[in-house]
């Protein structure tokens, strides 16, 4: 497995249409491949707008299987075609009454290697997603691809450090956070979670967030999309707040075990001390 890998991801506002909004993704996807990019990350739910900051019926519309759908079947021709690692979140139907907010892992042969679904379901002004999704119940998976072993944790997820620490046990190398996270009360956590995250576990973070304001709500996405390494340290700049923007950036894996050694992080855990954590 190769220690660096060029690694891509990419903030969008909405078009207005499905069709639109996976076209732009695609194209974007294959400028990340043109400048060399192995392994993508796209924004939450990236085919839709952020339509949980409203709960109306109507947009269950969004929803489509994981992996048989439309647009996860889409996109593992798309990894084909790049030869790149997709990870691609989604609104998954699994059946009837049942919904959840999905990201598809595809490998760079678009072969689909599973499903991650987001475990904490906020239901907050602006963010209703208890009206449209069930928690998740496939536990922490994490993926041997091409590039590495790649995790995935959605948006609200970030808030809770249970799940990072289930992912850097599982082997994580890599973390996708695809999000779609609005200014306001949490917006100073964006640039402090997610490093610290990194450094707690000893892996590489992928933050991504939606830009720009949607037609369902007052929400205004700041984008401001990064890499954060093991140390806590951002990988190049920080993307715009209020643009699109590719990022594509080159990771340095090897950096994981050099950061474990110095810190040892994992060898001093206390996992016999922790019973409290699990308690109801």
């Amino acid at each position: 497995m190769a220690e660096a890998v060029r690694a891509a991801l990419v903030q969008t506002t909405w078009t207005g249409d499905t069709e639109s909004m996976i076209a732009k993704h695609e194209d974007y996807a294959r400028e990340a491949a043109r400048q060399g990019a192995r392994v993508m990350g796209f924004q939450e739910v990236f085919n839709a707008p952020y339509f949980c900051q409203v709960q109306d019926p109507e947009h269950y519309r969004w929803a489509e299987a994981v992996p048989d759908g439309p647009t996860v079947s889409r996109m593992r021709e798309l990894a084909r075609e790049t030869g790149m690692v997709l990870v691609v979140p989604v609104f998954e139907l699994e059946d009837s009454g049942h919904y959840y907010n999905t990201a598809a892992v595809i490998d760079a042969d678009g072969t689909f290697l599973g499903k991650y679904r987001k475990h904490h379901i906020p239901q907050v002004h602006g963010f209703w997603e208890k009206f449209y999704f069930r928690p998740g119940n496939l536990g922490w998976p994490v993926f041997d691809t091409a590039v590495g072993r790649i995790g995935v944790y959605i948006c609200y997820d970030r808030h809770f450090p249970e799940g990072w620490r289930e992912l850097g046990l599982a082997g994580a190398q890599l973390v996708f956070n695809p999000s779609a996270t609005s200014r306001g009360l949490s917006a100073y956590l964006w640039k402090l979670e997610q490093p610290a995250a990194a450094v707690a576990n000893e892996y590489f973070i992928a933050a991504i967030n939606r830009v720009g304001a949607e037609p369902y709500g007052d929400n205004d996405f700041y984008g401001t999309s990064y890499f954060v390494d093991p140390r806590g340290q951002f990988v190049g700049e920080v993307a715009s707040d209020s643009k699109e923007e590719l990022v594509v950036r080159d990771l340095d894996f090897s950096l994981i075990d050099e950061v474990r050694q110095q810190w040892a992080f994992y060898r001093d855990r206390r996992p016999d001390a922790y019973r409290g954590l699990v308690r109801p």
